[in-house]
């Protein structure tokens, strides 16, 4: 009988040990991980997290894009995706534009990156909500909605071309989304 307790004792002293480390390693990997999503940022010189998007980048202005800056990627991103929506939109989300293949050396996008054409080689922009490849600004029917701007960054380049869609995009990046970051602005119809 005191050789069944003494198993049954070591065997609860292992398990007091093993389980507090093995749960400290996990506890440590998550801290990274979510120290490395912290410190990748997006962020924009024409409005800041949750303020109102200037008129000049809806469809009261001249709907261009604004700028966009990021900082703090992974060492190990190959390409950044953007995607830009309004979940406070009536019929749910509307895509207001999509980009992808932006190589990983780049770390903005200048006013108005969309028409301009301005783009480093290989990058692409998808199909948004009004059937265009380019960027659609804030135009809400009525109240004030929320516009997410996602950069993603990933460890492939994707072999998707300009018809590709959100779904679709987000399909192909299942897997390979090292980081997130967000930005949110908000617009009302100025009437």
């Amino acid at each position: 009988m005191s050789k069944v307790k003494n198993k049954i004792l070591t065997a609860l002293v292992l398990v007091s040990i093993i389980v507090p480390l093995s749960s400290t390693d996990y506890g440590h990997f998550q801290k990274i991980k979510k120290r490395n999503q912290m410190e990748f940022k997006l962020f924009s010189s024409a409005f800041a997290e949750g303020a109102m998007i200037p008129a000049q980048y809806t469809c009261d202005g001249v709907n261009e894009s604004p700028p966009l800056n990021w900082s703090g990627a992974p060492k190990e991103t190959k390409t950044f995706a953007l995607i830009v929506d309004d979940p406070d939109a009536p019929r749910g989300d509307w895509v207001h534009w999509t980009l992808f293949n932006i190589p990983a050396s780049t770390t903005s996008l200048k006013e108005n990156a969309s028409l301009s054409g301005n783009f480093t080689e290989g990058i692409v922009q998808g199909l948004n909500d009004f059937r265009s490849n380019y960027y659609g600004g804030p135009c809400p029917p009525s109240g004030t909605h929320r516009y997410f701007f996602k950069l993603y960054a990933l460890d492939i380049s994707l072999s998707l071309n300009n018809s590709a869609n959100k779904k679709l995009l987000l399909e192909a990046m299942k897997g390979h989304i090292l980081a997130e970051a967000h930005l949110i602005g908000k617009y009302k119809h100025a009437r």
